[in-house]
């Protein structure tokens, strides 16, 4: 009991001191993460002989001569595979390249020339159409002018009308044949114009020349022709061209003559 009387009484830690020396005491064997700077990670060496934490190295083997030239002409072989392929890719881009644009050139140039000569041979078919339009209409109007002679008179009158009405001195030349047909039919208005009618063999029938004092009025039938034929892209002409006549096959004095 004495014992027990004489033992000094633990004091008390007040009131948040215990945390404190709990957390002392935690700090006394860890450190807090946030208080390091720089950590890394240590492990034990090969223990078993030498300097501690040295492994132990192997002496390097001695590299056969034969296997040393292998690996070099592998490496060789796989670098010039890779430098031809590359090369081969920037040949075949240059290939693509230029057979491109050789195809277009001669694309374009064939579509040019097939342009070329749709356009020629259009001009072509329109020259025929021209030409067999105006050959029809030259048969129509010959037959027109031979069943309907008196249609001179109406080309007189027209072409004593085109002068100005200041003309003077107007002289009708027309064809001899067609003298007195115009002279029948025009009567009046040759005489209102104070024209005279000569006949005249070097105008065509169906047309006539008219002279005055300011100017000159072709309308003979090739001049008429002419501007109406040029009209619809043709040059077919009124007078038909003669046929050269088939040359004769010429003999020797030797030749027997044929019998009769």
């Amino acid at each position: 009991m004495r014992s027990m009387s004489a033992s000094k009484p633990r004091p008390v830690p007040p009131p948040g001191e215990g945390a404190r020396a709990t957390q002392r005491d935690v700090y006394s064997r860890f450190i807090p993460r946030e208080e390091l700077s720089s950590f890394a990670s240590w492990s034990f060496g090969d223990v078993s002989g030498g300097s501690a934490g040295t492994p132990a190295r192997d002496a390097e083997a001695p590299v056969d001569p034969a296997e040393r030239q292998a690996q070099q002409l592998r490496a060789a072989r796989q670098s010039g595979y890779q430098d031809g392929y590359r090369d081969g890719l920037v040949a075949l881009e240059g290939f693509k390249q230029s057979f491109a644009s050789q195809t277009t050139t001669q694309v374009g140039a064939l579509v040019r020339s097939i342009g070329e000569q749709l356009d020629a041979l259009q001009q072509e078919m329109a020259r025929a159409v021209a030409d067999t339009a105006a050959a029809l209409a030259r048969q129509v109007l010959r037959s027109e002018l031979a069943l309907r002679p008196e249609c001179v008179a109406t080309v007189a009158e027209q072409a004593i009308d085109a002068l100005l009405l200041s003309a003077r001195h107007i002289v009708l030349r027309v064809h001899p044949d067609d003298h007195a047909l115009i002279a029948g039919h025009s009567a009046e208005a040759i005489a209102a114009r104070g024209a005279r009618v000569v006949s005249d063999p070097q105008v065509a029938r169906g047309g006539c020349r008219v002279d005055s004092d300011i100017g000159l009025v072709d309308a003979t039938i090739d001049e008429r022709w002419r501007r109406a034929v040029a009209a619809l892209g043709s040059a077919l002409p009124w007078q038909a061209t003669a046929a050269a006549p088939a040359p004769t096959a010429q003999r020797g004095d030797d030749t027997p003559p044929e019998p009769a």
